[in-house]
């Protein structure tokens, strides 16, 4: 088919805008149906095809209901960003995020919404299951690799939701309140490093309010930080139904509103412009955006189909190395394939292997992991009990399907037990209330164990559970999260030895919902969360009052053992190398993941312990030891200062740590790093301390006060000895640090006035000044 000329790539979008009315322009900003954008056939530009990610294409059946699965189109369903955010394994999520893209593009897919980055601040938040990580570098990194992914096969991405969309309860209308540091350091810097590294096509923003402002009219988010901070020059669209004002939002960086408006907000547009409130060279930008996307997407090939059985495969590799080994005392796993097996529980029959909501796939295909048993133990060795219902039962049929479970379990050599969250309580749309597994399930995990102590445990959850009754009980467990369609095969995989574990934990799994950082800040009230715990989030929160944890972020255990040794650190102009000798010194091939954490024993502003700065996959043979070399970026050893509003990087001793988790540190070391230099003019109000610590303005003031103090008669130098001792006796020095200078020398028998300090420090002030800019470091 010939492309209209207007159309055409060759043909600018500005010019493509420029042809257009004020109406047409006004149209192209918002959705013509639900999924799909307006086309504006006079000027050649066709509509393009949006639809719901992130781990899996939802593409609807016309006439479909919008949150229905059985009138989408079947789709490889990929383990939820829940599971992958576990492998930590950028490499295997770019090849996803790969699969996804050839998948959209084959169903006529422009922009695929997704993958989704928000922070896990709280584990009661509803779509936890559809974000990575509780920690900014993992959800950046891993969000990264997803776009790449994605938009390799010519098909946008659409990072989400931005931002600070931590919670489902009041989602359309709480303002997450958020202190600077924290905004910046956990909530905003994973969206950073996905921008700045993987340009995606599309940043939706999220239905919240943030600091009382909807980020969906938030001028300083979409585009003093996005575009002139970040250098973003993608589009920007709504989440769906999260425009308040139409005008309001296209001022503030806001381009596309999803879904059709059926022209009434148009309107509101063409009406604003009109009137002169608002600048038509807005609308013009925004509609120019739109018509880029509209280009980029038919720039695209569009394949014939997928290869079903190799994205199936994929997502089973996914799956299984997403799992995490929580625990195996006594090595019972792996297990052998010639013992008999007691298989319980409903979920091992009926998967849990997605979320509830938006992102509902509807599979090409689905493993149970009761099959996948069979595979391995065989036919005449494996033994299925429900064990408990998915939907409410009588108490004497939760007994009897108790009972039945036990007695099975007490016939075989091994017991293996699937747990979790029935779907209808963690979702899209609504919080969670607690973090407990369902009563009758740790009942029937008694009863097994007491029948059979060599018992298993696989958790299906999309979001952390408390597990002390499960860990006291099961000597194995299996964090499986929700794995997608070859879950269960993948489980399998990893219980049989097939697949050595290799997942660790993105999320710290809590004692106690008590214990964790926003419990008494979540969700809010009156239309407001207060994120009291500011930067404390997550491993941050427990390892900065020294809180015990079921299991720490990072934890994972393998089939294998791994040691580590021959640290080394050297600092560089764009960071900390670190290298490490990692050996495998079990008696099979695995995978370790190395994490590195930095801390500041002493720093001028408030930190955490530790966190991560960077981590790498090391894959090795039995006996095998090899050289690992982490890149810690400068840009994440920065804070983000409040003084200058930007970030800086603290100079001095940097405390390096290495190991296999938060807790399980296996090497230490310190480094020096030269900071950037950050000077606050000097005033009245600048503390003792501060003027103190400003070589030159030191010598001036001190140099002054020795001089008053020396031109006085010998019978008044008394007087005037205590404003000199302040600044030489370093007890009273410390007592008096915190004072502002100009309060101090207002006190009788100084011997020098205000208008004279100021003189001084605006002379020191201005020897800063005149330094040159070549003898400064880099800022």
């Amino acid at each position: 088919m010939t492309r209209p000329e207007s159309a055409s790539p060759e043909r600018s979008a500005a010019e493509v805008v420029a042809s257009l009315t004020v109406e047409q322009k006004a149209a192209l900003t918002s959705g013509a149906t639900f999924w799909t954008t307006k086309a504006i056939e006079d000027a050649g530009i066709p509509q393009i095809l949006l639809t719901d990610g992130p781990h899996g294409v939802r593409k609807q059946r016309a006439g479909a209901d919008n949150l229905g699965l059985t009138e989408s189109i079947p789709a490889t369903c990929f383990p939820p960003a829940v599971a992958l955010g576990s492998s930590f394994d950028p490499a295997l999520l770019e090849r996803v995020g790969a699969a996804l893209g050839e998948e959209a593009a084959a169903l006529g897919v422009a922009v695929l919404l997704g993958p989704g980055i928000n922070i896990k601040r709280s584990p009661l938040c509803g779509r936890n299951f559809e974000y990575l990580s509780e920690d900014p570098v993992v959800s950046g990194v891993l969000g990264a690799a997803l776009v790449r992914g994605v938009q390799s096969q010519g098909v946008g991405a659409s990072l989400k939701h931005f931002a600070a969309n931590n919670q489902e309860a009041d989602r359309m209308r709480v303002s997450a309140d958020i202190d600077p540091r924290p905004l910046r350091e956990i909530y905003l810097r994973g969206f950073q490093r996905v921008v700045t590294e993987a340009a995606p096509w599309t940043v939706m923003c999220s239905y919240n309010r943030l600091n009382g402002v909807f980020t969906s009219e938030h001028p300083w988010l979409l585009t003093d930080v996005l575009r002139g901070e970040w250098g973003f020059d993608g589009l920007v669209m709504s989440d769906w139904g999260a425009v308040n004002d139409r005008v309001e939002g296209l001022a503030a960086g806001l381009d596309l509103e999803m879904p059709s408006s059926e022209g009434r907000t148009d309107a509101q547009i063409v009406a604003a412009v009109r009137d002169g409130d608002l600048d038509e060279r807005v609308l013009d930008q925004a509609a120019e955006r739109v018509v880029v996307l509209v280009q980029r997407a038919e720039r695209r090939s569009t394949p014939d189909g997928f290869d079903e059985q190799a994205h199936h495969d994929l997502a089973r590799e996914a799956a299984g190395r997403s799992i995490v080994l929580l625990q195996n005392d006594g090595d019972l796993l792996p297990l052998s394939p010639g013992s008999s097996v007691a298989v319980i529980g409903a979920f091992a029959d009926t998967p849990r292997y997605q979320g509830a909501g938006s992102s509902l796939i509807n599979p090409t295909r689905l493993d149970r992991a009761v099959d996948a048993i069979v595979g391995y133990a065989g036919q005449d060795r494996t033994f299925f009990a429900a064990g408990f219902a998915l939907t409410a039962v009588e108490p004497s049929e939760a007994a009897r399907l108790r009972d039945e479970a036990a007695q099975l379990a007490g016939s075989t050599e091994v017991a293996v037990v699937f747990l979790g969250l029935p779907a209808e309580l963690e979702s899209e749309g609504f919080d969670r209330n607690d973090i407990e597994l369902p009563p009758q399930q740790v009942e029937l995990l008694r009863a097994v164990v007491a029948a059979n102590p060599r018992t298993v445990v696989v958790l299906s959850n999309g979001g952390v559970v408390r597990l002390g009754d499960v860990v006291d009980l099961a000597p194995a467990v299996l964090e499986g999260w929700l794995l997608g369609q070859a879950g269960g095969t993948a489980v399998a995989d990893v219980l049989y030895g097939e697949v050595n574990p290799s997942g660790r934990l993105a999320e710290t799994i809590p004692l106690r919902l008590q214990d964790t950082p926003a419990h008494l800040d979540f969700p809010g009230e009156h239309g407001h969360v207060r994120y009291g715990e500011g930067l404390f989030v997550g491993y941050r929160w427990y390892d900065a009052r020294d809180l015990p944890v079921q299991f720490p972020f990072g934890h994972g255990l393998s089939y294998t053992t791994f040691d580590y040794g021959n640290l080394t650190l050297a600092a560089e102009p764009d960071g900390i190398r670190v290298g490490l000798t990692v050996a495998n010194t079990g008696g099979r091939a695995g995978r370790e993941v190395v994490q590195v954490y930095t801390g500041r024993a002493h720093s001028s502003v408030a930190r955490p312990p530790r966190e991560l700065k960077g981590f790498a996959l090391v894959d090795l043979a039995a006996g095998e030891s090899r050289e690992v070399e982490i890149q810690v970026r400068r840009d994440d050893l920065a804070h983000w200062d409040l003084r200058v509003d930007r970030w800086v990087l603290e100079g001095g001793d940097v405390a390096v740590e290495v190991g296999a988790s938060s807790r399980d540190v296996r090497l230490a070391g310190s480094v020096t790093v030269v900071g950037d230099d950050v000077r606050m003019p000097l005033t009245l109000d600048s503390s003792i301390g501060e003027v103190l610590a400003d070589p030159a303005a030191a010598a001036l003031v001190t140099g002054a006060l020795a001089q008053a103090d020396g031109d006085r008669p010998e019978g008044r130098r008394a007087a005037s000895e205590g404003a000199g001792a302040m600044f030489s006796d370093p007890a009273l020095l410390k007592m008096m640090a915190s004072a502002p200078i100009g309060r101090m020398v207002s006190f009788p028998g100084t011997g020098v006035t205000k208008e004279q300090v100021q003189g001084l420090l605006d002379q020191a002030n201005a020897e800063y000044e005149a330094t040159s800019a070549d003898d400064r470091p880099a800022s």
